[in-house]
């Protein structure tokens, strides 16, 4: 099992790389200023749940085979990049209709969910951080590393809900204040797809971790 020290040592250093400016966190912050509390709630959970996945791949070895195959992780970090671009794209199309404004409805919490899981789950970087991150906190002293990893990532995964559903809640209250006015509303929206169209360009470009 886990020790004390492991899991202060562990939470110390998993809720700094969590703050770290990334496309999950800034995901959350877009959607939350772009429709509110609960789109970003469900930005939060999508992408603090989808780190289940990876735990999973950790633990079977399978970050491994991706780490170790060039093919593979171009394949998947593209995946990845493309899906990003595609939402900025969709966003900067439909800024209107993302904000809640010109009369069509704003995408539903549970869509947003989808697309920030999936997100998160073709990321592979994100599965990379989980085989090279986890095992530096992993004791082989105290047994059973396949169950402290999968200990570990759960443990991930409820910071990253807490850490990611404060910065949305913060962000809704900052869209909401933005609302008043409907070309805030749609210059937002063209300010998030961009944003998510730069970060997917971002993590397609060669030689890039």
């Amino acid at each position: 099992m886990l020790s004390f020290s492991q899991i202060g040592l562990f939470t110390i250093a998993s809720i700094a790389l969590i703050f770290t400016p990334g496309p999950d966190i800034i995901y959350v912050m877009t959607r939350g200023m772009a429709q509110g509390r609960r789109a970003a709630l469900a930005a939060a959970a999508g992408f603090g749940l989808g780190n289940f996945a990876h735990t999973l791949f950790a633990v079977l070895g399978l970050s491994a085979l991706l780490m170790a195959s060039a093919t593979a992780f171009q394949i998947v970090k593209w995946a990845g990049a493309l899906y990003l671009i595609y939402l900025g794209v969709q966003m900067i199309r439909h800024a209107a209709s993302a904000m809640g404004t010109g009369g069509a409805a704003p995408m539903s919490g549970w869509a947003v969910f989808r697309q920030s899981i999936l997100a998160n789950i073709l990321n592979p970087k994100v599965a990379i951080f989980f085989l090279a991150f986890f095992p530096q906190f992993v004791d082989p002293a105290q047994g059973r590393p396949q169950l402290q990893m999968a200990l570990l990532g759960t443990l991930f995964v409820i910071l990253v809900l807490i850490c990611f559903g404060t910065v949305g809640l913060c962000a809704g209250w900052i869209g909401a204040w933005l609302r008043r006015n409907a070309r805030a509303e749609v210059r937002m929206g063209k300010i998030a797809g961009s944003a998510l169209i730069l970060l997917g360009l971002s993590l397609a470009w060669p030689n890039r971790g």
